[in-house]
């Protein structure tokens, strides 16, 4: 074949693209199960973030194993053994019985998510844990630090007259043990975490008001 002839270099680039297609195919298939691994233990540390429990990424998987325990439960909080059913894990910690709540919800400019923690109560709030895909630098990304998670410790999710509420971020700051400080110039990302926690915890209402002591 005449390799200066427009079909023998349409035929090449053909194969080329083939060949480049499958080897990409394959790279992305061996790559999956290692992709998977990373998910879980990233997964992992995030609740132990929200029970305050910062290892390295090596500890991740033994410290999870020795304290965590998933529950799957429905919507009536009964405990059950179904993969469609909602999941929580209870964490026998060095400080008591913890129950962590997996969240997620949407920012200003994409998805939020995190881990809320409870004690044995299921009322005040023992540890968060926040994230997202791309809320702005300085300001709604601010929902990922320290500073602003560390707030939630000791706020309760009941009023004082034992309704559910959630915990609230106020613009104004934080005016009962309901709320947080929401963060100055983020008010939809400070409200789209309110909304988050509300909307994630009254799934969790049926098994929480059951179990509360």
């Amino acid at each position: 074949m005449d390799r200066n002839k427009n079909s023998y270099i349409f035929i090449y680039s053909i194969i080329l693209v083939v060949v480049v297609a499958g080897a990409l195919s394959l790279v992305a298939v061996l790559l999956q199960p290692k992709q998977a691994k990373n998910y879980e233990i990233e997964q992992k540390r995030n609740i132990l973030s929200a029970l305050k429990i910062n290892v390295e990424t090596k500890e991740v998987e033994s410290n999870y194993a020795k304290i965590v325990t998933e529950i799957a439960v429905d919507e009536f909080g009964n405990e059950v053994e179904k993969e469609d059913a909602l999941i929580l894990y209870k964490a026998q910690t060095d400080k008591g019985l913890k129950y962590v709540f997996p969240l997620s919800g949407k920012g200003l400019w994409g998805p939020i998510w995190g881990y809320i923690s409870l004690d044995e109560d299921l009322n005040t709030v023992y540890g968060a844990y926040f994230d997202h895909k791309s809320e702005t630098s300085g300001l709604g990304a601010e929902i990922a630090t320290e500073h602003f998670q560390s707030q939630f410790s000791g706020k309760k999710i009941f009023n004082s007259e034992n309704q559910f509420v959630a915990v609230k971020t106020n613009k104004r700051g934080a005016q009962n043990e309901n709320e947080v400080d929401a963060i100055s110039g983020a008010t939809i990302t400070s409200t789209s975490v309110s909304e988050m926690l509300e909307s994630c915890l009254n799934k969790y209402l049926p098994y929480i008001e059951k179990s509360r002591k």
